[in-house]
């Protein structure tokens, strides 16, 4: 766990298909998912395994029955969340090595006492247009990849 370069972890996901492309995305960069609490699908849904395609057998899977376990075994000390309510944007953010980018559920988002508690510690995404909010898998694609051009790409200055 200590050599990772990141973490992406999902609060209690709701849509198969958006962990499952969430899944590929973290085969891509090499990232662990770390799924929290009781998704509202089994993660052996056939919607699931199609969105990952025949990556999801790579994946490194975690999955913690309850935010205090994974707080206890992951000894998660850089933790951002991401929220349309956050401090600041992803452009903002400094993201390092070794942090945990936390995403919330699809209709509710992250529980309300570790909002408040990481507060400080909140992403999100620019919407200058009319919608709500951004899918959940879309998210996490991009905070990904902002993840890799800060703590990567800048770095190594190739890809």
């Amino acid at each position: 766990m200590n050599n990772e370069w990141l973490k992406i972890v999902l609060y209690r996901p709701e849509i198969p298909q958006n962990t499952g492309n969430i899944g590929r995305t973290c085969v891509g960069l090499n990232i662990p998912l770390i799924i929290v609490g009781r998704p509202s699908f089994s993660l052996e849904d056939k919607e699931l395994k199609r969105a990952g395609l025949d990556y999801w057998q790579y994946l490194n899977l975690r999955k913690y029955e309850s935010w205090e376990t994974f707080l206890e075994i992951e000894k998660a000390d850089n933790i951002l969340i991401f929220t349309k309510s956050g401090k600041k944007s992803i452009f903002e953010a400094n993201i390092t090595e070794g942090s945990y980018l936390i995403f919330g559920r699809e209709t509710e988002g992250l529980p309300k006492d570790i909002m408040e508690k990481y507060k400080e510690n909140s992403i999100y995404l620019p919407i200058i247009g009319n919608v709500r909010s951004y899918n959940l898998a879309n998210t996490v694609a991009v905070a990904s990849f902002e993840a890799y051009r800060q703590i990567k790409f800048l770095k190594q200055n190739f890809k």
